[in-house]
């Protein structure tokens, strides 16, 4: 994983043994491990920092790994999720990818198929959220924006410069058009934060872009919040 962003775990079991050997060997692999060993401190920790996979037991604490993972699927929270089950049924598993889990694996395992399955979903994940890129240059109702320039024209011949974050902002919700895109989500890739600050960061973001590309800025056609979830572009 050289030269690349390590990639994030969160891993929630109670066995402690079981905890710090599968730790250590995350960690050899070169991911970053952050540690739960609750049902409720995985929910805390979700919502407080981004990952790029969780490995989930069932048998918890408090809330089991089931309810957890149902949780983190009403939140909009698209995270791979992967479970680790002493339970070997069939019914079992269908539950689990029912309540939204990616992959699902019995104990006694084979750490090596751990590892490799964990690899799979995040690299399955990253293409998937790495849309088709819009180029260099995008135009929608008269206005025209230039990635590499940093520069946007108005529909009112009004040049713009953009800040790089303006622009990578841009850039990501033109190239996840119509899709709400979660304030998670780009407070990860357009200011690299692992734990969140307030949201008012980008809420004024979105201002400016409203302020420059809309008709009416206070009834917005391109640049749209959806409470409780993120942002929209449309065009």
């Amino acid at each position: 994983m050289a030269n690349e962003q390590k990639a994030s775990i969160l891993l929630v079991e109670d066995e402690e043994h079981l905890h710090e050997a599968l730790k250590l060997n995350l960690e050899l692999e070169g991911y970053e491990v952050s540690s739960a060993f609750t049902g409720t401190d995985a929910l805390k920790l979700v919502q407080l920092e981004y990952f790029d996979l969780i490995i989930m037991d069932i048998m918890l604490p408090g809330i089991d790994g089931i309810t957890v993972t149902e949780n983190i699927r009403v939140q909009q929270n698209d995270v791979p999720i992967l479970i680790l089950s002493a339970k070997n049924s069939g019914s079992d598993r269908v539950l689990g990818l029912k309540k939204g889990a990616d992959d699902y694996l019995t104990k006694p395992f084979n750490l090596e198929e751990l590892l490799l399955r964990v690899q799979k979903l995040i690299r399955k994940d990253k293409r998937i959220k790495e849309k088709e890129s819009v180029g260099e240059d995008y135009s929608f109702k008269g206005n025209k924006i230039d990635f590499k320039a940093q520069q946007a024209t108005t529909r009112n011949g009004e040049q713009i410069d953009l800040s790089k974050k303006e622009i990578m902002l841009l850039k990501l919700l033109i190239e996840n058009k119509n899709e709400v895109v979660t304030r998670e989500k780009i407070l990860q890739m357009v200011w690299g934060y692992n734990v969140y600050p307030t949201t008012r960061t980008i809420d004024n973001f979105i201002l400016n872009f409203r302020k420059y590309f809309e008709e009416d800025s206070r009834n917005p056609r391109h640049f749209h919040s959806v409470r409780g979830m993120g942002y929209k572009f449309t065009d």
